[in-house]
């Protein structure tokens, strides 16, 4: 399938033109809302699906054939941060808050894009490996980490903020928990046990998708709008930068064994930028920080190009690597 094709085949799925309809409403200043208690609802919802399902796949994996994969993993855990916050003080002359902010929204995980490069990996037949929830899971601590390295950029403790603070309310968040207890429940369940829950956490799994990214679509536009705040240098960011993490992402996955579906899957997450879990943990740590800035950038310009033109890119990318590496 070429690059075209699979553009076509993207855009055309439900979730993507769901999204689309939503950033419309958004454009349009529509009277179309979702309160704020059914958002959450479909959150916990979805980080609850996926970390059932991919704990029924991790109980039939041995830690030794994913033990590659998950240190690779962990080390772009740490370097994508980095990355970001040495490009922000460098070539966007931030200062160590809003360059530790900016790292921290792209280090962690979009669940918005990770869902979506599921749904987008199986529609092409080539699903990922369960146990991703897990590489998910770990990579949400980048947040910790991105704010250490403002704090120690910025020379002092910040006040009263304590790191332990902040490693708590990151374990007691609800990304880290639903995935987490959802994977132990799932690798427990029996498999009589497992076809009673299945109809809901498996068959109406994409219809909550949706709704979900309906209110991401109206949630992006409002952000677009402020879109001079972000200026061209973040504009620039929020699109080479997760090509980039994505080209990294689905080559490490190749590299560590991963199947092409489980590769892609990888790439979409070290791509995408957290505007949920992040933005939360650097209101408190990094109130220095302007937020503006960050989400404009992950909300509004990084996840409708995720959505709309990066999955494709980089599933293409994992067809052309996969391919090449079978020939060579």
């Amino acid at each position: 399938m070429s690059g075209l094709d699979l553009l076509a085949t993207n855009l055309l799925q439900p979730i993507v033109l769901t999204f689309v309809l939503g950033a419309i409403a958004g454009f349009l200043k529509s009277e179309l809302e979702l309160p704020e208690a059914v958002i959450k609802l479909l959150s916990i919802i979805l980080l609850f699906s996926i970390g059932l399902t991919g704990g029924r796949e991790i109980a039939q994996v041995k830690f030794a054939d994913i033990a590659d994969t998950l240190g690779v993993v962990l080390l772009l855990t740490f370097a994508i941060p980095t990355l970001a916050f040495l490009i922000m003080r460098a070539l966007g002359r931030f200062d160590a808050a809003n360059a530790g902010a900016v790292a921290a929204h792209y280090g962690s995980v979009s669940t918005a894009t990770f869902f979506a490069s599921m749904s987008f990996s199986r529609a092409m037949g080539t699903p990922g490996e369960g146990y991703i929830t897990a590489l998910v899971a770990m990579m949400e601590f980048a947040v910790i980490y991105s704010i250490a390295m403002a704090k120690f950029s910025m020379g002092r403790s910040g006040g009263n903020f304590r790191m332990l603070d902040l490693f708590l309310d990151t374990l007691r968040g609800r990304g880290i928990l639903l995935l987490s207890g959802g994977m132990v429940i799932g690798a427990l369940a029996s498999e009589p046990q497992w076809r009673q829950i299945a109809p809901f956490w498996e068959g109406m799994f994409r219809g909550f998708l949706m709704l979900f990214l309906l209110e991401m679509g109206m949630t992006a536009a409002r952000q677009i709008r402020g879109f001079a705040a972000v200026a061209g240098f973040m504009t620039g960011f929020g699109i080479l930068f997760p090509i980039l993490c994505g080209v990294v992402g689905v080559s490490a996955g190749w590299m560590t064994g991963m199947s092409l579906g489980g590769a892609f899957v990888l790439g979409a997450i070290c791509a995408s930028a957290s505007f949920i879990d992040a933005p939360a943990a650097c209101r408190a740590a990094l109130p220095e920080a302007n937020p503006g800035i960050t989400l404009t950038a992950s909300l509004g310009v990084t996840l409708p190009f995720n959505l709309l033109l990066g999955l494709p890119l980089y599933y293409q990318y994992a067809v052309w690597l996969f391919g090449a590496g079978a020939a060579g």
